[in-house]
Protein backbone atom coordinates (compact mmCIF):
# COMPACT_ATOMS: atom_id res chain seq x y z
CA UNK A 1 0.00 0.00 0.00
CA UNK A 2 1.30 3.54 -1.00
CA UNK A 3 2.17 6.28 1.55
CA UNK A 4 -1.18 8.39 0.50
CA UNK A 5 -3.12 5.48 0.89
CA UNK A 6 -2.07 5.01 4.09
CA UNK A 7 -2.93 8.24 5.09
CA UNK A 8 -5.88 8.47 3.23
CA UNK A 9 -7.10 5.07 5.90
CA UNK A 10 -5.82 6.95 8.47
CA UNK A 11 -7.66 9.34 8.46
CA UNK A 12 -11.21 7.75 6.86
CA UNK A 13 -9.91 5.45 10.31
CA UNK A 14 -10.28 8.63 12.84
CA UNK A 15 -13.24 10.07 11.21
CA UNK A 16 -15.81 8.90 13.36
CA UNK A 17 -14.39 9.74 15.99
CA UNK A 18 -13.75 13.24 15.20
CA UNK A 19 -16.94 13.96 13.68
CA UNK A 20 -18.67 12.42 17.43
CA UNK A 21 -16.06 14.40 19.59
CA UNK A 22 -17.46 17.83 16.96
CA UNK A 23 -20.90 17.05 17.95
CA UNK A 24 -20.64 16.33 21.42
CA UNK A 25 -18.76 19.72 22.35
CA UNK A 26 -20.77 21.88 20.29
CA UNK A 27 -23.85 20.44 22.10
CA UNK A 28 -22.76 20.93 25.38
CA UNK A 29 -22.01 24.15 24.52
CA UNK A 30 -24.71 25.28 22.95
CA UNK A 31 -27.19 23.46 25.24
CA UNK A 32 -29.99 21.38 24.95
CA UNK A 33 -32.25 24.00 23.29
CA UNK A 34 -30.51 23.40 19.75
CA UNK A 35 -30.48 19.51 19.96
CA UNK A 36 -27.43 18.39 18.25
CA UNK A 37 -27.56 14.88 19.71
CA UNK A 38 -29.42 12.91 16.32
CA UNK A 39 -25.85 14.07 14.60
CA UNK A 40 -23.90 11.56 16.60
CA UNK A 41 -25.08 9.02 13.98
CA UNK A 42 -22.33 10.73 11.92
CA UNK A 43 -20.13 8.36 13.76
CA UNK A 44 -21.54 4.55 12.32
CA UNK A 45 -22.29 6.35 8.93
CA UNK A 46 -18.65 6.67 8.16
CA UNK A 47 -17.66 3.85 10.24
CA UNK A 48 -19.07 1.91 7.26
CA UNK A 49 -16.67 3.27 4.77
CA UNK A 50 -13.34 1.21 6.08
CA UNK A 51 -13.15 -1.50 8.52
CA UNK A 52 -15.37 -4.51 9.86
CA UNK A 53 -19.01 -4.95 10.74
CA UNK A 54 -17.96 -5.27 14.74
CA UNK A 55 -16.10 -2.07 14.20
CA UNK A 56 -18.93 -0.12 12.79
CA UNK A 57 -21.10 -1.65 15.38
CA UNK A 58 -18.45 -0.71 18.52
CA UNK A 59 -18.85 2.83 17.26
CA UNK A 60 -22.49 2.96 17.01
CA UNK A 61 -22.68 1.82 20.95
CA UNK A 62 -20.51 4.46 21.24
CA UNK A 63 -22.88 7.05 19.56
CA UNK A 64 -25.77 5.69 21.67
CA UNK A 65 -23.29 5.44 24.73
CA UNK A 66 -22.98 9.59 24.04
CA UNK A 67 -26.53 10.37 22.87
CA UNK A 68 -28.04 8.56 26.51
CA UNK A 69 -25.04 10.89 28.53
CA UNK A 70 -25.68 14.06 26.96
CA UNK A 71 -29.71 13.45 26.99
CA UNK A 72 -28.98 12.90 30.57
CA UNK A 73 -26.86 15.95 30.96
CA UNK A 74 -29.36 18.22 28.94
CA UNK A 75 -32.17 16.48 30.47
CA UNK A 76 -33.66 15.17 27.80
CA UNK A 77 -33.70 11.47 28.56
CA UNK A 78 -37.37 9.62 27.59
CA UNK A 79 -38.41 13.02 26.13
CA UNK A 80 -38.73 13.29 22.15
CA UNK A 81 -35.70 15.09 21.15
CA UNK A 82 -34.05 11.95 23.80
CA UNK A 83 -36.12 9.14 22.22
CA UNK A 84 -35.34 10.56 19.00
CA UNK A 85 -31.67 10.72 19.27
CA UNK A 86 -31.63 7.15 20.12
CA UNK A 87 -33.83 5.50 17.48
CA UNK A 88 -31.85 8.05 14.91
CA UNK A 89 -28.30 6.46 15.79
CA UNK A 90 -29.74 2.90 15.93
CA UNK A 91 -30.96 2.98 12.72
CA UNK A 92 -27.76 4.47 11.10
CA UNK A 93 -25.59 1.95 13.00
CA UNK A 94 -28.05 -0.87 11.22
CA UNK A 95 -27.82 0.29 7.98
CA UNK A 96 -24.19 1.16 8.44
CA UNK A 97 -23.73 -2.47 9.65
CA UNK A 98 -25.39 -3.78 6.65
CA UNK A 99 -23.27 -1.39 4.42
CA UNK A 100 -20.34 -2.59 5.65
CA UNK A 101 -21.36 -6.15 4.78
CA UNK A 102 -21.63 -5.22 1.38
CA UNK A 103 -18.51 -3.25 1.07
CA UNK A 104 -16.86 -6.71 2.14
CA UNK A 105 -17.98 -8.61 0.03
CA UNK A 106 -17.42 -6.41 -3.07
CA UNK A 107 -13.92 -5.85 -1.81
CA UNK A 108 -13.46 -9.94 -1.58
CA UNK A 109 -14.67 -9.95 -5.43
CA UNK A 110 -12.01 -7.32 -6.37
CA UNK A 111 -9.52 -9.18 -4.54
CA UNK A 112 -10.39 -12.77 -6.40
CA UNK A 113 -10.42 -10.59 -9.59
CA UNK A 114 -6.91 -8.78 -8.91
CA UNK A 115 -5.72 -12.31 -8.08
CA UNK A 116 -6.83 -14.10 -11.16
CA UNK A 117 -5.67 -11.25 -12.92
CA UNK A 118 -2.01 -11.93 -11.81
CA UNK A 119 -1.96 -15.09 -12.34
CA UNK A 120 -3.16 -14.47 -15.95
CA UNK A 121 -0.45 -12.22 -16.22
CA UNK A 122 2.08 -14.49 -15.18
CA UNK A 123 0.86 -16.80 -17.78
CA UNK A 124 0.44 -14.74 -20.75
CA UNK A 125 3.53 -12.77 -19.91
CA UNK A 126 6.34 -14.79 -18.81
CA UNK A 127 9.21 -13.26 -17.31
CA UNK A 128 12.46 -12.91 -19.65
CA UNK A 129 15.22 -14.85 -19.50
CA UNK A 130 17.77 -12.81 -18.28
CA UNK A 131 20.56 -14.52 -20.49
CA UNK A 132 19.50 -15.11 -24.39
CA UNK A 133 21.98 -16.33 -26.51
CA UNK A 134 24.90 -13.68 -26.72
CA UNK A 135 22.29 -11.09 -25.06
CA UNK A 136 21.25 -9.93 -21.68
CA UNK A 137 17.72 -9.11 -20.83
CA UNK A 138 14.89 -7.15 -18.96
CA UNK A 139 11.00 -6.05 -19.26
CA UNK A 140 9.03 -3.85 -17.49
CA UNK A 141 5.46 -3.77 -17.47
CA UNK A 142 2.98 -0.74 -16.02
CA UNK A 143 -1.00 -1.36 -16.51
CA UNK A 144 -2.96 1.70 -16.71
CA UNK A 145 -5.57 0.24 -14.56
CA UNK A 146 -4.08 -1.23 -11.21
CA UNK A 147 -7.37 -3.10 -10.60
CA UNK A 148 -6.70 -5.06 -13.64
CA UNK A 149 -2.83 -5.33 -14.02
CA UNK A 150 -3.27 -7.04 -17.42
CA UNK A 151 -4.05 -5.12 -20.92
CA UNK A 152 -3.28 -5.46 -24.27
CA UNK A 153 0.33 -4.85 -24.82
CA UNK A 154 2.55 -8.13 -25.25
CA UNK A 155 6.20 -9.22 -25.56
CA UNK A 156 8.46 -12.28 -25.43
CA UNK A 157 11.71 -13.70 -26.37
CA UNK A 158 12.44 -16.65 -27.68
CA UNK A 159 15.70 -18.68 -28.14
CA UNK A 160 15.56 -21.35 -31.23
CA UNK A 161 17.61 -23.27 -33.27
CA UNK A 162 17.97 -19.64 -35.69
CA UNK A 163 18.60 -17.79 -32.66
CA UNK A 164 17.33 -15.01 -29.78
CA UNK A 165 13.72 -13.82 -31.39
CA UNK A 166 12.21 -11.35 -29.58
CA UNK A 167 8.38 -9.36 -30.08
CA UNK A 168 6.81 -6.24 -28.82
CA UNK A 169 3.77 -5.45 -29.90
CA UNK A 170 -0.13 -3.40 -29.15
CA UNK A 171 -3.23 -4.76 -29.35
CA UNK A 172 -5.64 -2.16 -30.46
CA UNK A 173 -8.34 -1.72 -28.17
CA UNK A 174 -9.02 -2.55 -24.41
CA UNK A 175 -10.94 -4.94 -22.03
CA UNK A 176 -10.95 -8.74 -22.68
CA UNK A 177 -10.66 -8.67 -26.24
CA UNK A 178 -7.25 -7.34 -26.06
CA UNK A 179 -6.02 -9.85 -23.59
CA UNK A 180 -7.56 -13.16 -25.86
CA UNK A 181 -5.35 -11.28 -29.11
CA UNK A 182 -2.88 -10.63 -27.27
CA UNK A 183 -2.74 -14.38 -26.11
CA UNK A 184 -3.46 -15.49 -29.59
CA UNK A 185 -0.18 -13.68 -30.83
CA UNK A 186 2.31 -14.86 -28.21
CA UNK A 187 0.98 -18.65 -28.58
CA UNK A 188 1.81 -17.96 -32.31
CA UNK A 189 5.15 -16.25 -32.13
CA UNK A 190 6.18 -18.81 -29.53
CA UNK A 191 5.78 -21.67 -31.53
CA UNK A 192 6.75 -20.21 -34.72
CA UNK A 193 9.98 -18.92 -33.13
CA UNK A 194 11.18 -21.97 -32.53
CA UNK A 195 9.87 -23.34 -35.91
CA UNK A 196 10.31 -21.20 -38.98
CA UNK A 197 14.18 -20.47 -40.42
CA UNK A 198 13.05 -16.64 -41.67
CA UNK A 199 12.10 -14.17 -39.26
CA UNK A 200 9.23 -13.50 -42.49
CA UNK A 201 7.65 -16.54 -41.86
CA UNK A 202 7.28 -16.06 -38.13
CA UNK A 203 5.52 -12.90 -38.76
CA UNK A 204 3.41 -14.85 -41.75
CA UNK A 205 2.60 -17.30 -39.07
CA UNK A 206 1.55 -14.47 -36.70
CA UNK A 207 -1.00 -13.13 -39.83
CA UNK A 208 -2.04 -16.44 -40.30
CA UNK A 209 -3.59 -16.59 -37.04
CA UNK A 210 -4.81 -13.22 -36.08
CA UNK A 211 -6.78 -12.58 -39.88
CA UNK A 212 -8.54 -15.99 -38.70
CA UNK A 213 -10.07 -14.45 -35.44
CA UNK A 214 -10.04 -10.52 -36.06
CA UNK A 215 -12.53 -8.52 -38.10
CA UNK A 216 -13.43 -5.18 -38.86
CA UNK A 217 -10.98 -2.37 -37.87
CA UNK A 218 -8.67 -4.58 -35.23
CA UNK A 219 -5.13 -4.83 -35.54
CA UNK A 220 -1.66 -5.37 -33.27
CA UNK A 221 1.41 -3.07 -33.97
CA UNK A 222 4.11 -4.96 -33.34
CA UNK A 223 8.41 -5.53 -33.83
CA UNK A 224 9.70 -8.47 -34.36
CA UNK A 225 13.82 -8.68 -33.94
CA UNK A 226 16.20 -11.19 -34.60
CA UNK A 227 19.78 -11.12 -32.94
CA UNK A 228 22.85 -12.75 -34.53
CA UNK A 229 26.00 -13.36 -33.00
CA UNK A 230 27.81 -11.65 -35.51
CA UNK A 231 26.82 -7.89 -34.44
CA UNK A 232 23.35 -7.15 -36.10
CA UNK A 233 19.84 -7.46 -35.57
CA UNK A 234 17.21 -8.41 -38.10
CA UNK A 235 13.98 -5.93 -37.52
CA UNK A 236 10.66 -6.36 -38.88
CA UNK A 237 8.28 -2.87 -38.06
CA UNK A 238 4.22 -3.67 -38.04
CA UNK A 239 3.16 -0.44 -37.72
CA UNK A 240 5.02 -0.26 -34.12
CA UNK A 241 7.07 3.19 -32.14
CA UNK A 242 10.44 2.14 -33.56
CA UNK A 243 12.80 0.66 -30.85
CA UNK A 244 15.31 2.75 -29.54
CA UNK A 245 19.57 1.48 -29.88
CA UNK A 246 21.43 3.55 -26.94
CA UNK A 247 25.14 2.51 -28.72
CA UNK A 248 28.14 1.99 -26.21
CA UNK A 249 30.16 5.05 -26.93
CA UNK A 250 26.62 6.89 -25.75
CA UNK A 251 25.16 7.88 -29.40
CA UNK A 252 21.07 7.58 -29.36
CA UNK A 253 19.30 6.62 -32.63
CA UNK A 254 15.96 5.03 -33.82
CA UNK A 255 15.60 1.98 -35.89
CA UNK A 256 13.47 3.39 -38.13
CA UNK A 257 11.83 1.06 -41.00
CA UNK A 258 12.57 2.39 -44.85
CA UNK A 259 8.95 2.09 -45.77
CA UNK A 260 5.79 2.20 -42.92
CA UNK A 261 3.88 -0.95 -43.00
CA UNK A 262 0.52 -1.43 -41.60
CA UNK A 263 -0.22 -3.53 -38.40
CA UNK A 264 -0.97 -7.15 -38.16
CA UNK A 265 -4.43 -8.42 -38.71
CA UNK A 266 -4.83 -5.81 -41.66
CA UNK A 267 -4.99 -8.21 -44.36
CA UNK A 268 -8.10 -7.00 -45.70
CA UNK A 269 -6.07 -3.83 -47.21
CA UNK A 270 -3.72 -6.49 -49.57
CA UNK A 271 -0.59 -4.24 -49.07
CA UNK A 272 2.95 -5.47 -49.09
CA UNK A 273 3.88 -5.86 -45.33
CA UNK A 274 6.92 -5.17 -43.48
CA UNK A 275 10.31 -5.58 -45.06
CA UNK A 276 13.50 -6.81 -43.04
CA UNK A 277 15.76 -4.14 -42.15
CA UNK A 278 19.14 -5.04 -40.46
CA UNK A 279 20.88 -2.42 -37.59
CA UNK A 280 23.99 -2.93 -35.99
CA UNK A 281 23.92 -4.52 -32.93
CA UNK A 282 27.79 -4.94 -31.06
CA UNK A 283 29.02 -5.53 -27.65
CA UNK A 284 27.52 -2.66 -25.13
CA UNK A 285 24.99 -1.40 -27.65
CA UNK A 286 21.83 -1.95 -25.95
CA UNK A 287 17.90 -1.54 -27.27
CA UNK A 288 15.36 -0.38 -25.85
CA UNK A 289 11.47 -1.52 -27.46
CA UNK A 290 8.54 -0.33 -26.03
CA UNK A 291 4.79 0.40 -26.87
CA UNK A 292 3.25 3.84 -27.06
CA UNK A 293 2.12 4.20 -23.98
CA UNK A 294 5.91 4.50 -22.98
CA UNK A 295 6.39 7.96 -25.54
CA UNK A 296 2.52 8.89 -25.47
CA UNK A 297 3.06 8.86 -21.56
CA UNK A 298 1.95 12.64 -20.45
CA UNK A 299 2.62 14.95 -17.97
CA UNK A 300 -0.27 17.21 -15.66
CA UNK A 301 1.30 19.54 -18.29
CA UNK A 302 0.42 17.76 -21.59
CA UNK A 303 4.14 17.20 -22.53
CA UNK A 304 5.07 14.11 -23.79
CA UNK A 305 7.39 11.61 -21.64
CA UNK A 306 11.01 12.53 -23.47
CA UNK A 307 12.25 9.23 -23.77
CA UNK A 308 15.27 10.14 -26.07
CA UNK A 309 16.59 12.61 -23.50
CA UNK A 310 16.13 9.83 -20.78
CA UNK A 311 17.77 6.45 -21.77
CA UNK A 312 20.67 7.90 -19.84
CA UNK A 313 19.09 6.49 -16.61
CA UNK A 314 19.94 2.78 -18.40
CA UNK A 315 23.42 2.82 -17.28
CA UNK A 316 23.43 0.16 -14.39
CA UNK A 317 25.20 -2.60 -14.82
CA UNK A 318 22.13 -4.77 -14.09
CA UNK A 319 19.65 -4.38 -16.95
CA UNK A 320 16.86 -5.21 -14.69
CA UNK A 321 18.14 -2.36 -12.28
CA UNK A 322 18.39 0.15 -15.13
CA UNK A 323 14.86 -0.61 -16.90
CA UNK A 324 13.44 -0.24 -13.71
CA UNK A 325 15.13 3.13 -13.55
CA UNK A 326 13.55 4.19 -16.79
CA UNK A 327 9.89 3.02 -15.52
CA UNK A 328 10.33 5.20 -12.14
CA UNK A 329 11.24 7.86 -13.68
CA UNK A 330 8.41 7.24 -16.42
CA UNK A 331 6.09 7.25 -13.53
CA UNK A 332 7.12 10.32 -12.21
CA UNK A 333 6.57 12.03 -15.50
CA UNK A 334 3.12 11.20 -15.35
CA UNK A 335 2.97 12.05 -11.43
CA UNK A 336 -0.65 10.02 -11.38
CA UNK A 337 -2.14 7.01 -13.17
CA UNK A 338 -1.02 5.99 -16.61
CA UNK A 339 -3.65 6.56 -19.38
CA UNK A 340 -2.24 3.40 -21.17
CA UNK A 341 -0.27 0.27 -20.42
CA UNK A 342 3.40 0.62 -20.69
CA UNK A 343 5.52 -2.18 -21.83
CA UNK A 344 9.11 -2.10 -22.44
CA UNK A 345 11.48 -4.74 -23.68
CA UNK A 346 15.81 -3.90 -22.46
CA UNK A 347 18.49 -5.86 -24.62
CA UNK A 348 22.17 -5.79 -24.40
CA UNK A 349 24.52 -7.20 -26.51
CA UNK A 350 28.06 -8.90 -24.67
CA UNK A 351 30.63 -10.53 -25.69
CA UNK A 352 29.19 -13.28 -28.14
Amino acid sequence: MSQTNRRSQLIMGALPFVMMAIVAAVDLSTGPGVGYISLLALGPAFASLVGGVRRTLLIGLIALALSVALSLYNDLLGRRPGNMSLITISGVTAAGVLATRERQRRERELADVRSIAAVAQNVLLRPVPRRAGHLRAAVSYTSAKAEARIGGDLYEVVTGPSGVRVIVGDVQGKGLEAVETAALVLGAFREAAHDEPELLGVSERLEKALNRRLSGEEFVTAVLAEAHPGGTLTLLNYGHPAPLILRANGKVEFAEPKEPAPPLGMAMLAVEGPRPYTVRFEPGDQILLYTDGVVEARDRKGHFYPLEERVSLLKDDDPEAALEALRRDLVAHVDGPLHDDAAMLLLRSRDA
